[in-house]
């Protein structure tokens, strides 16, 4: 198979200060045989002239407006218009490494079939980075560079949204953009692990990504933690939950209470356990919290764990690892 051609799929809505360098970095990609179908989600800037103003000029580029309403619905029009023997998504606000596309494409043809290839992700902003995405930055690529991705897709997204490609068969398997759960990017990550697509390591930078205070990840509903809560538990109860084993949850912050109060929601029997003497023994949502020793009654328990400092985190898989347990099947941690 030689340079097969490679659909890239963008929704965008009034990101016109961002698409013209967004645009012009696809155009300037080493490798050529791409076609770019984007999709206006009503935009009420001058972003829509923009694209259009390059299609004109670009006949790789195919322009669409959005009949329904949402990122989804967007990314849903674009892949009924994708030719391509592999499929990628770009964020209209980003800009592409110039091997971008070359180096994944080489990527698939080496590993070939039930592969996603993925780079490493640099966060860029005229106001600067917080700690926060630069953590979560190195984060990521240090999962990327062994292909371990998944060993921790219950703290986070581990594959960046505008940063991976995959066969269209593989696609198709995975049920494309069919599924309509929020957030997109994290759902279509926890369905390349369902179905056992591995991950290629890389540690090569291959994507900017641009923070600024208006974009989607920031200010739509769709994105905040309370969705985050609910697909890692969906994910979890249906992929690594044993129903012949016990739950703990671990930890009584604000994190293990959402947790715990989506639990109940879902009618999930589980022992809640901290190692907060002030909470043991006290009932939280009529659920009665225990210390964290009660576990080793339980006859292989299964835990999530809704601890966020670092350091704990450490103390707690070091507890763990002593017992001779293993991550992802013993022990799940959520953040």
């Amino acid at each position: 198979m030689q340079n097969p051609l490679v659909s890239i799929l963008i929704p965008f809505k009034n990101t016109d200060q961002y698409l013209a360098e967004c645009l012009e970095s696809i155009i300037n990609q080493t490798y050529t045989n791409w076609e770019l179908i984007i999709v206006d989600d009503h935009s009420t800037d001058t972003s829509y002239n923009l694209v259009q103003s390059f299609s004109t000029k670009e006949p790789r580029i195919k322009l669409f407006r959005n009949k329904g309403s949402g990122i989804i619905p967007a990314l849903q029009l674009a892949y009924t218009q994708a030719q391509g023997v592999f499929i990628t998504r770009m964020d209209s606000d980003d800009v592409m490494h110039q091997l971008k596309i070359d180096t994944l494409v080489n990527k698939l043809l080496t590993h070939g079939e039930q592969h996603v290839a993925t780079g490493l992700v640099h966060y860029f902003s005229e106001n600067g980075i917080s700690d926060g995405y630069r953590k979560y930055e190195n984060w990521l690529n240090q999962l990327t560079r062994t292909g371990s991705n998944y060993n921790e897709i219950y703290k986070e997204c581990v594959i960046p949204s505008p940063c991976w490609m995959v066969f269209k068969k593989d696609f198709d398997r995975v049920g494309a953009f069919n599924s309509d759960r929020y957030p997109e990017d994290y759902d279509l990550t926890f369905r390349f692990y369902e179905h056992n697509l591995k991950i290629i390591p890389c540690d090569t930078e291959l994507h900017y990504w641009r923070d600024y205070g208006s974009r989607a990840s920031r200010t739509d509903t769709n994105y905040a933690q309370n969705s985050f809560i609910d697909i890692k538990l969906h994910y979890f109860l249906k992929l690594n939950k044993d129903s012949n084993r016990p739950l703990v949850l671990w930890g009584a912050g604000k994190r293990g209470k959402q947790i715990a109060q989506r639990l109940i929601q879902l009618e999930v029997p589980f022992q809640w356990v901290c190692n907060n003497p002030k909470k043991i023994g006290k009932h939280i949502y009529e659920q009665e919290m225990k210390a964290v020793n009660s576990i080793t009654h339980l006859t292989k328990p299964q835990c999530i764990i809704s601890v966020a400092n670092p350091e704990e985190q450490d103390r707690i898989t070091s507890y763990f690892k002593s017992a001779k347990k293993q991550s992802m099947t013993d022990y799940f941690f959520f953040c």
